[in-house]
């Protein structure tokens, strides 16, 4: 990944910088938005922008692990207990997905050299939370987000203090996104894919487990846009 085009930039040359041009520009650098980088071509041009610092990142707050499929024959109560979680109201196809790609999401981590709990003999340590009728959770200590987010930042640049405002759109396809940095320089961020991994809405919320900065952008702004939105009753708060 090319990330020197965008991480040397002097600021003086970044503030009069009004048209920038990306592979990829990602809102959001927590997990998914790091996850999401690091799984692109590696000759992509790729821009990530943050609204604040790493340590104000949801995905640091996290303290379970990641559910994962522990053999074939963990599968249908797997995703009995997914379904019954969620009131038999998510997407069946969704759900078989996270679960079908939990292992290689799992075995991806490990390459990054996240330090998931283990076994004397090597093998991973699994444990039991929420709706799971089963210990298939892996982890690490009590700061399972924390690991994750900070491996694979290790691997990542980033911009930070830069806040999406918008999407570009042309002829209803969307084009890069809108943008504005601390000082109020505002950047149009010209790109053939756009993705926003910017949280929820808990920052909303007079009184919330999330950070203040998690105000729902991208719902908000993929509303403007007319784009679909599902299931927003469903709030972690």
């Amino acid at each position: 990944m090319r990330w020197q085009e965008c991480w040397n930039l002097p600021e003086s040359r970044v503030e009069i910088m009004k048209n920038l041009y990306y592979d990829v520009v990602i809102a959001g650098c927590g997990v998914a938005g790091l996850y999401a980088a690091l799984n692109l071509p590696k000759e992509m041009n790729i821009l990530m922008i943050s609204k604040e610092d790493l340590e104000s990142c949801d995905s640091m707050l996290a303290q379970g692990g990641i559910c994962v499929l522990r053999d074939e024959s963990d599968y249908d109560s797997y995703f009995e207990d997914t379904m019954r979680a969620g009131h038999y109201e998510n997407r069946k196809e969704s759900v078989d997905i996270m679960i079908r790609s939990s292992r290689d999401v799992i075995n991806d981590l490990l390459r990054f050299g996240v330090r998931f709990a283990q076994n004397p003999d090597g093998s991973l340590a699994y444990t039991k939370e929420g709706a799971h009728s089963r210990p298939r959770i892996c982890f690490h200590e009590d700061i399972t987000g924390k690991e994750i987010t900070t491996t694979l930042l290790s691997h990542v640049k980033k911009m930070s203090n830069v806040t999406m405002t918008d999407i570009l759109e042309e002829d209803g396809k969307c084009t890069g996104m809108i943008a504005e940095t601390k000082d109020g320089e505002i950047l149009h961020i010209h790109a053939e894919n756009t993705i926003m991994a910017t949280g929820g809405i808990g920052g909303l919320y007079e009184h919330s487990t999330n950070f203040p900065l998690l105000t729902g952008d991208a719902c908000r702004i993929a509303k403007e846009h007319g784009v679909e939105l599902e299931h927003m009753d469903y709030v972690q708060i």
